[in-house]
């Protein structure tokens, strides 16, 4: 008999979920409408909608000027483009203006193909599912063809209106011979849907892809390069205006100096990022009635909150809303938002993830897993670094658990022994027989070093937090045997990768000595206390709970903090010099201070005494 609350996936039975990886390949289509930044006194006001975008750039056009329209993967430039046609039309149909698809300047389908091929192995045996590949660095150079480039080169330098519109259309190569360059971009949410609904395709494939191949690709490929030459542009000050273009109709156009100035004012206080919402296999039922998802929504198992790669930011004005990714956000404001260390040290990316992980009240645990260390990850992925975890339990039902460790060594080589037998067989694994459970009780912190087996097990809400991967690598050891409900096959394990990074001899006892509510007081004064609740040398953030009564003061001293209401019902998080700069925090919620924001306070809005959680990174050496 297996352990308790293992599942079966029986009441799935609407469409295939991932749970392998922070790759968001099924966001819910939801934007929640509470997730926003109030701000005043930002300046200009965006030019609004799809016709009024489309007169400004025209007017560009007309005046004779060369502009280039380069976009995030997944955005809609044909609409823009159609409407800039009609409006640079003359009463004949002709038109003063070229128009020349950066499409025309990418390789042959088949090349780019070939050459992608080793950043996408087929290796069925250790990848199943083909999730896994390898960052493609080559830029949009890597797959442009030089001969289509220089003759477009060539093309510019003769007078006249000329608009290059799609991907790789502001290629570094092309840059310099544009009067005017422009970004539209669209969030991470919205990009991964108009690939899951058809809108879009691989840049320069000439074949349709399954959905999970094609959306691999794009994190490997083309979100890669695109983030890239975002980055580059804002880097090199050649991004004159940007676009906001997730509903094509309703897109919003600033010009780069209007966007940092709304930037600069949501850097200036606390702010909170627009979370994805997941359904998933295991998915519970906590956080749908905390913050009254839509109805249709079957569960939540993710609420990927801040998860730097695929969440946006919103501020909302009197006047209007615009949203951006919050990488977007991250790449503009840079060493303000990040701090000195953290700028440097991870090279711009904003180096820390968090999740809740909801099995509240659900079918089952997360599947039983580990991730890899950093030269495996590197050498594999070529990604930025090793993947540690920490889990901090924010409700538990009665009988939560979190696994962490083996029992005994020997219980590491007799549970891969039994799990690669089930892959055969089909039986279920008495996984509580070899994985240590430690019993989940509210405000328990583990940490999880990379190589550590673990699963939050059924009926609890975690606060996952995690290091800097683009991507997320969760190697699946033990899934009870739950299906695919649209295959009917079981769902796929990786014992192989799991078996080359797994840690062993992390045991029950190894674990309570090193990875369980670890810290100390680290301040304390009447009615409140700072308390280190996990810290460890493999992981490069510091876990704190702020526990107070009325109000506890902080100093970011050139260090992002990111808060957490854990328990409570409301606090106010307000920069000390400028209170008018805050955020009320709801229960749960989670909200970023900017390192450069320095001394701010938290005020407890409700009854009793509350506890926030505060992750910041540790002080080097």
């Amino acid at each position: 008999m297996a352990g308790d609350a293992n599942g079966s996936g029986n009441a799935i039975d609407k469409k295939q979920e991932d749970d392998f990886m922070s790759f968001m390949f099924h966001p819910y289509p939801y934007s929640d409408p509470n997730a926003v930044n109030a701000v005043s006194g930002v300046g200009a006001r965006p030019v609004q909608g799809l016709q009024a975008v489309a007169a400004k750039i025209a007017g560009q056009l007309l005046a004779g000027k060369r502009v280039g329209l380069d976009a995030y993967p997944g955005a809609d430039v044909s609409a823009l483009v159609n409407v800039l046609r009609q409006k640079c039309a003359m009463p004949d149909g002709g038109s003063s203006i070229r128009f020349i698809d950066a499409a025309a300047l990418l390789k042959p389908s088949g090349e780019i193909e070939r050459m992608l091929a080793p950043y996408l192995p087929e290796d069925r045996e250790a990848d199943p599912v083909l999730l896994y590949g390898r960052r493609y660095k080559g830029r949009y150079a890597g797959i442009q063809s030089e001969d289509a480039v220089a003759s477009l080169r060539t093309q510019l330098e003769a007078p006249g209106g000329a608009l290059v519109y799609g991907q790789g259309a502001l290629a570094e190569a092309l840059q310099p011979c544009y009067d005017v360059c422009i970004w539209m971009d669209v969030t991470p949410r919205q990009a991964v849907l108009a690939y899951k609904n058809g809108h879009a395709r691989n840049l320069g494939s000439d074949r349709d892809l399954p959905y999970n191949l094609t959306m691999r690709r794009n994190y490997y490929v083309d979100f890669e390069i695109a983030m890239e030459l975002r980055w580059n542009l804002i880097r090199a000050a050649r991004m004159d205006f940007y676009i906001s273009a997730d509903v094509p109709e309703t897109m919003q156009m600033l010009s780069f100096e209007e966007l940092k100035r709304l930037f600069e004012e949501l850097c200036a206080r606390p702010f909170r990022c627009r979370p994805v919402y997941l359904e998933g296999v295991w998915g519970g039922y906590y956080i749908h009635r905390l913050r009254n998802l839509p109805k249709e929504m079957r569960n939540c198992a993710w609420v990927f909150d801040m998860i730097p790669l695929e969440v946006s930011i919103v501020a909302k004005t009197p006047d209007y809303e615009f949203e951006a990714p919050f990488f977007t956000f991250v790449q503009v404001m840079g060493e303000t938002l990040l701090g000195r260390q953290a700028f440097e040290q991870f090279g711009g990316y904003f180096p820390i993830r968090f999740n809740y992980d909801d099995t509240y009240h659900s079918s089952g645990n997360m599947s039983i897993q580990c991730h890899p260390d950093g030269p495996y990850v590197t050498r594999n992925h070529d990604e930025l670094g090793r993947q540690d975890e920490s889990y901090y339990v924010c409700v538990a039902g009665q009988g939560a658990k979190t696994y962490l460790g083996f029992n005994e060594e020997k219980s590491c080589g007799e549970f891969f022994e039994k799990a690669r037998e089930a892959e055969k067989t089909g039986e279920l694994v008495d996984y509580a027989k070899y994985i240590n459970a430690v019993p989940s009780v509210p405000g328990t912190q583990v940490m999880i070093p990379a190589g550590t087996v673990h699963a939050s097990g059924r009926n609890q809400v975690i606060l996952e937090i995690g290091s800097l991967t683009v991507g997320s690598y969760t190697y699946k050891l033990y899934d009870y045997q739950r299906t695919d409900p649209q295959t009917g096959q079981r769902r796929p394990i990786h014992l192989k990768m799991g078996g080359e990074v797994i840690r062993g001899e992390r045991t029950r006892e190894w674990v309570y000595d090193n990875l369980v509510n670890h810290g100390g007081v680290v301040r304390e004064g009447e009615g409140w206390k700072e308390v280190v609740v996990g810290e460890h040398e493999l992981l490069y953030f510091s876990l704190r709970n702020l526990i107070f009564e009325r109000e506890i003061a902080d100093d970011t001293a050139g260090f992002f903090h990111v808060l957490a209401l854990v328990d409570g019902e409301r606090v106010r998080v307000a920069s000390e010099a400028d209170p008018s700069k805050c955020f009320v925090m709801n229960s749960m919620d989670i909200v970023v201070v900017p390192a450069s924001l320095g001394r701010y306070t938290v005020t407890n809005l409700g009854v009793g005494t509350v506890t926030v959680h505060k992750t910041l990174l540790k002080k080097e050496e």
